[in-house]
């Protein structure tokens, strides 16, 4: 496929065009009755392994990121000063510099990430709970959404967003059990074991700050500023998240 190229991929029905793109872009891992088995292999190299030179690049690029970051922040708040918004112009403002840290935050997630996988490619290869690719897919597909949504004002598609956490913690909580496991048995390092939980985690903590994206969406929509994933310990005041009330979606306004 030429870079910067359209490619189209024809063929009659039922001959598994969409399943390869699927594959490609790792769409498959979506579905549980299709997760991914085997290799897929591009120029050679399988894009569900280990990839230390990817890592290096994603390592580096963390930098790009972060002087974005400074950029739209000096911008927005060059606005708010010579500008002086008021209203939705205001909120849309303050949103950005919402979302610009909460971007900035993700990316260091993915420079955590990039690191583990660094250490771990020193290592001879470890078998590791497939969950973690799969929460990957996840994070991911909820912030490009959730970032469609941002630009388009969808608070609809903001407010639905943040429920599919509850996958993404329930991987969570596989990988952590299925870790324990693993070393108990002697099929993975304890050494190495903690590399991958923290790689799960980061990943946990990316679709968390997914749902602060939602919220900043729905105050630039409604000019209400409220959190979409509220407990009753929260509200109590005891900190704890567990015994959640009304759900994901639910919006509960901050005082």
């Amino acid at each position: 496929m030429p870079r910067q190229k359209i490619t189209a991929i024809i063929g009659p029905s039922g001959c598994r065009k969409s399943t390869i793109l699927r594959a490609f872009n790792r769409m498959t891992e979506l579905v549980p009755s299709a997760w991914a088995r085997g290799q897929v292999l591009y120029h050679g190299k399988n894009i569900y392994g280990p990839d230390v030179d990817l890592a290096r690049r994603i390592y580096r690029g963390d930098i790009r990121i972060d002087r974005k970051r400074f950029q739209i922040e000096n911008d927005c708040l060059g606005l708010i000063a010579t500008q002086q918004p008021i209203a939705r112009d205001l909120h849309i403002l303050a949103s950005m510099l919402e979302v610009n840290t909460e971007l900035e935050r993700m990316g260091d997630y993915a420079k955590g990430i990039a690191c583990i996988a660094m250490e771990l490619g020193n290592h001879p290869p470890i078998p590791y709970p497939q969950e973690i690719s799969r929460m990957g897919v996840f994070a991911t597909a909820m912030l490009h959404r959730s970032l469609s949504a941002y630009f388009n004002a969808d608070e609809n598609l903001e407010r639905s967003i943040p429920r599919e956490d509850d996958h993404v913690d329930a991987l969570y909580n596989h990988v952590n059990n299925a870790l324990i496991e693993m070393v108990g048995r002697g099929a993975a390092s304890i050494d190495l074991a903690p590399y991958m939980m923290w790689a799960a985690h980061n990943l946990e903590r990316m679709a968390d700050r997914v749902t602060n994206i939602c919220e900043r969406t729905i105050f630039v929509a409604t000019g209400t500023m409220g959190e979409l994933d509220v407990s009753v310990d929260e509200i109590r005041g005891n900190g704890c998240g567990c015994d959640r009330v009304g759900g994901r979606g639910s919006v509960g306004v901050r005082k």
